[in-house]
């Protein structure tokens, strides 16, 4: 048995938390650059603020309809979703985070009956409002398809408490012939659009189509798709995500650069925060690759985008050798005259720390503690008392990403812990 929590709003929740005179005004969080609207609130919503749109374009709604705008915080995010994820998982065995704000629970006993499951339900959202002040809603079935679709049953009808359970038949079938066949989880939209050229429009339509046959013209997950759909388990709990089979860091730019140096200074940034990822997932990288590209949809400018990559002489997660590799990745795709609104850099090949097998004269004396000198870099920047960069990575920083509307990092920075007077 499986239980979806899912917070309601996440990003906007977040905000909320130390501004109580936002609780019921309308609020907006903004993408990368402020560029797009990535979360909203119901009263946003209720204004007819869509999802994904420019910034640009509902500034005049934002305005006229005083709405709280805010980029996007990402260490406030991740701290309180780690604080979200401990509460979820001192309350069941065994649990698997699928997201930020998502997380699938195996509930402690399968064979409750139904007023005891949904009161688990109930008791798990009213921990998170009490402790956290985070509201979620809960889906309880028995396959993770199942849990994902009563989570959304959860959240669209008020009347349920935000708890739905979806064990009992009559109330799946009944979900089933209402719900698009695009609502199910890991249904896209290409798959959606060649179900519904077959005919199967609805998630009832799909639940009752051969197993077979939808292997043969979609893939097996979509085949055990239809059987979660009714009721057979075919995807277990991931405890342990998977290690990533490549690593990317990029970011467009607050603006555009034309100065070499700038540019080298950003991917520098990010390819020792990549480095910084290969660590803590205790993997090395054989290779680097390093993009750049200019507006892409700019009528004024000239168009310009390369990517280039080096081969490390053996796998590493050391930052001084990843960097010294893009750098030279940079420089021989580099050129004068654009105006660069886009960088990034990705690793690949990569392979566990603990099998890399180097040739027996691929270390220096000097390399041998390269590992021990990372460790240390590592362990200041991670605890909270300092931090240290390299001078590839420059100073000012004018490139970074553009935030003019960013909260305090409240529960991660001394000086921006709210006072009570």
């Amino acid at each position: 048995m499986f239980a979806l929590v899912d917070c309601n709003n996440f990003y906007v929740s977040c905000e909320r938390l130390f501004r109580p005179d936002l609780r019921r005004r309308a609020v907006v969080v903004l993408s990368n650059n402020d560029g797009c609207v990535v979360a909203r609130s119901q009263e946003a919503k209720a204004l007819g603020i869509g999802m994904a749109v420019p910034h640009f374009q509902v500034r005049g709604i934002l305005e006229r309809h005083n709405v709280a705008v805010f980029s996007s915080n990402y260490t406030l995010y991740a701290d309180i979703s780690a604080r979200v994820m401990t509460i979820l998982d001192a309350m069941v065995p065994s649990m698997e985070v699928y997201s930020i704000d998502e997380a699938f629970l195996h509930l402690p006993d399968e064979h409750a009956p139904l007023q005891q499951r949904l009161e688990f339900g109930r008791k798990v959202r009213e921990r998170l409002l009490q402790w956290l002040r985070i509201p979620a809603c809960v889906g309880i079935a028995p396959t993770k398809t199942l849990a994902k679709l009563a989570n959304g049953a959860a959240k669209h009808e008020t009347s349920n408490g935000g708890v739905v359970d979806l064990c009992d038949l009559l109330q799946r079938q009944q979900l089933f012939k209402q719900t698009p066949v695009g609502e199910v989880w890991g249904v896209g939209r290409r798959t959606r659009d060649k179900l519904q050229s077959m005919g199967i429009c609805t998630v009832a339509d799909l639940a009752g189509s051969s197993p077979e046959k939808i292997r043969r013209r979609f893939s097996v997950n979509l085949q055990r798709t239809v059987y979660e759909l009714n009721g057979q388990p075919c995807f277990t709990l991931e405890s342990s995500p998977a290690n990533k089979q490549q690593i990317l860091c990029s970011r467009s730019f607050a603006q555009r650069i034309t100065a070499f140096d700038e540019l080298r200074e950003a991917v520098c940034t990010y390819t020792v925060r990549a480095a910084e990822k290969l660590r803590e997932q205790g993997q090395t990288a054989q290779q680097i690759t390093v993009f750049i590209r200019t507006g892409a949809f700019s009528t004024t400018e000239r168009h310009y985008s390369n990517s280039a990559q080096r081969r490390l002489d053996f796998a590493s997660n050391d930052t001084l050798a990843l960097v010294h590799a893009a750098t030279s990745a940079l420089q021989s795709i580099w050129r004068s005259g654009y105006r660069y609104a886009k960088a990034g850099v990705m690793l690949t090949d990569l392979c566990p720390e603990k099998e890399e097998q180097p040739g027996l004269f691929d270390y220096t004396s000097e390399q041998q503690h390269k590992p021990a000198l990372m460790q240390a870099v590592d362990a200041i920047n991670n605890s909270g008392k300092g931090r240290i960069w390299f001078g590839g990575q420059g100073i000012k920083e004018d490139w970074r990403m553009k935030r003019s509307h960013l909260s305090p990092a409240y529960t991660t920075r001394w000086e921006d812990i709210p006072t009570v007077s």
